[in-house]
């Protein structure tokens, strides 16, 4: 088995959002081994850098060194080099390892803080950017570089082939600080431009996103794939870590690299959690007897759930075959509306509560939840609001939420109500995964049968 491996040589954020904190988030998010050379302790946070500590040039030196000999390096990627001495002996270092190299040219912090000292910019020129296989400058280090200003796509295309008259293979110049409603990125390589447009997404919460992009890089070219491949995954990557960026701090807060990995994972234990629970419908005896009219759907929501997208339910619901529930199909996100809607509105309130089922509507249900101390509220359809009632989506947020203020927004396990004109009486049970709601329907279910 082959493991990617992928070097880092930058300095530490001690605020988590960019240098070797960010570098090593992407590479295990992209599937590679991280490995990193501490170049510079930086105390800093969401809103400014405060101190800025240099490691001594042979610490430098020696972390590189040891990685290669034992481990050895697929891919190297530089950010923060602060001073002439350290850059000249990481360009001696680089020089000696036979693996691509994505240079990041860090000059100034979101903050404003100065990174790259300005006696350094001629030594990063001469000794450093000779050896990159890409280099990843925005448009202000680019205009640095290139010595021109930069406005639009154009002006990116020229830097682009100004900076590649420095010796690197390619070169993208990212267009992140460029006004426009996309993110325009230009790689320049093999004598073409290629361009990547993404989506801007609004936020201010976008520290590291430079060295998320370099580093994404980096991992690619580690893991065998072209230039042109690296960078549109890297313009890929960047986007989804800007989009589940942490509005964390009072300045600009970090992005994200593990945010999507996270969120996949967790849709991952959400389906296994509703196949079991699909199992236990499907051996039952009991189920059956809940299933109303217009059928049952069961759904449970990641964490953090953003839209009916997140909560994945029973594609064509849960109906009811002779004695027995059956599932039309297996669980998959954004198969339900009325009762993920329900989640979703409670899951403001109680996070925890993140699964739910639609069960046919008696007096029996209800008596038996309050015997076994459940927690039990309702709301008449009959008092919505026009305009709650005539809109598409509202009445069942409504409904949660006047539930819930009936009952001095305590943690619900059932909410119904008796129906409306052509609507069924419904309740819902809430509980914290899948399975735990069936087993509150299974201990009223044999309340109801001691009762028979």
């Amino acid at each position: 088995m082959r493991i990617p491996r992928a070097l880092t040589i930058a300095g530490s954020d001690s605020g988590g959002g960019a240098g070797i904190q960010a570098d090593l988030k992407t590479f295990a998010a992209l599937g590679v081994h991280g490995m990193s050379a501490i170049t510079a302790i930086t105390a800093q946070n969401t809103r400014t850098v405060t101190m800025i500590h240099d490691i001594p040039v042979e610490m430098v030196r020696e972390q590189i060194r040891v990685v290669v000999e034992d481990i050895g390096v697929d891919a190297v990627k530089t950010g923060m080099l602060h001073t002439v001495e350290i850059i000249s002996a990481v360009a001696d270092e680089i020089g000696k390892i036979n693996a691509p190299v994505v240079i990041d040219p860090v000059m100034i912090a979101k903050s404003g803080a100065r990174l790259l000292r300005e006696e350094a910019v001629n030594t990063l020129i001469e000794k450093l950017i000779p050896l990159a296989t890409v280099i990843t400058p925005n448009a202000r280090e680019a205009e640095v570089l290139a010595k021109i200003r930069i406005k639009d796509v154009d002006d990116q295309k020229k830097a682009a082939e100004e900076i590649s008259s420095l010796g690197p293979k390619a070169v993208v110049i990212k267009g992140g600080h460029i006004n426009g409603r996309e993110a325009v990125d230009v790689l320049y390589y093999q004598g073409e431009f290629r361009i990547y447009v993404g989506e801007r997404i609004d936020t201010k919460n976008t520290h590291g996103t430079g060295c998320t992009f370099a580093s994404a890089i980096a991992a690619q070219l580690a893991k065998g794939y072209s230039i042109p491949e690296a960078v549109q995954t890297a313009k890929e990557f960047v986007t989804s870590a800007i989009r589940y960026s942490l509005p964390i701090g009072s300045g600009h807060g970090p992005v994200n690299p593990t945010g999507k990995v996270v969120k996949e994972a967790e849709k991952f234990r959400v389906l296994e959690n509703l196949r079991n629970a699909v199992n236990v419908i499907e051996e039952s005896d009991w189920v059956a007897d809940f299933i109303p009219e217009s059928q049952s759907n069961l759904v449970m929501a990641i964490e953090n759930p953003e839209s009916l997208d997140d909560i994945a339910g029973i594609p064509g619901r849960i109906v009811k075959v002779d004695s027995k529930a059956r599932a039309s199909s297996c669980p998959w996100f954004n198969s339900s509306k009325h009762v993920a809607s329900a989640v979703l509105t409670i899951m403001r309130y109680y996070p925890n509560l993140r699964s739910a089922i639609n069960i046919k509507y008696s007096e029996e249900v209800i008596s038996a939840a309050k015997k076994l101390g459940y927690i039990v509220s309702s709301y008449d359809r009959r008092e919505e609001p026009p305009e709650i009632k005539y809109a598409e989506g509202k009445t069942i947020p409504w409904g949660v939420k006047t539930a819930l203020e009936k009952i001095g927004w305590r943690a619900p396990d059932l909410i119904y109500h008796l129906g409306d004109w052509g609507k069924e009486p419904m309740i819902l049970v809430f509980g914290e995964d899948a399975l735990r709601v069936l087993e509150k329907l299974e201990k009223i279910a044999r309340i109801l049968r001691n009762n028979k």
